[in-house]
């Protein structure tokens, strides 16, 4: 049943997240998404036109807010010490964590990035590489400053590495599960302090 606080619009992209999440881009049709928004398929035509906008609006709404904190984290670092490797990656890392713990569909929105990563959508990759690959451009741009030594391609390699580690434990699918008595914030903060210290050992080792 969909929750009348919410306006259509929100209500249309909270299902489709749901349903991307749980059965893919390409498996999840128009009348699932309307079925779970309790909305008709003229109010999807309206607010996003297509099923393709719809994907892309469902990425939009959480990466535009993850992106701004990103970004916003990096240049407290960079006003205090440029040479700040591990402030640089807690900027990157500590907001995409918390999303994970985000009550309002973070947990589903993780495993759309999951799917996005796994199903090779050409078009979606296209999409995030325009709006957002900016901001991964940022972040290279401060860890070469902080590492210069590190020749370009190397520093790519490993952004690779850790973005796909990021992922991998916002999607909480490792060995490490949360302890009796320890809250979610508590097993968040944990986990980026732990990545953080090894995306920092990865990017100085030789």
């Amino acid at each position: 049943m969909s929750n009348p606080h919410f306006s259509t619009k929100e209500r249309i992209l909270g299902a489709a997240e749901a349903l991307f999440a749980q059965h893919g881009f390409a498996e999840t049709s128009l009348r699932q998404v309307t079925s779970k928004a309790d909305v008709n398929l003229a109010a999807v035509n309206y607010h996003f036109g297509s099923k393709r906008n719809l994907i892309n609006e469902v990425f939009r709404r959480r990466l535009d807010e993850l992106s701004h904190r990103r970004l916003q984290a990096l240049r407290g670092v960079e006003a205090r010490d440029p040479s700040d490797l591990e402030g640089i990656l807690a900027a990157f890392i500590e907001p995409a964590l918390e999303l994970s713990l985000d009550r309002r569909g973070g947990s589903a929105f993780v495993r759309v990035i999951a799917r996005a990563y796994a199903e090779k959508d050409e078009q979606l990759r296209s999409f995030l590489s325009d709006n957002y690959g900016h901001v991964m451009r940022e972040f290279a741009r401060a860890i070469a400053t902080a590492l210069p030594g590190l020749p370009r391609d190397r520093l790519y390699w490993r952004l690779d590495f850790i973005a796909g580690a990021l992922t991998y434990a916002m999607a909480d699918f490792g060995q490490i599960k949360r302890p009796p008595g320890l809250s979610e914030q508590e097993h968040c903060r944990r986990a980026a302090d732990e990545l953080v210290r090894f995306a920092a050992a990865g990017l100085r080792a030789a």
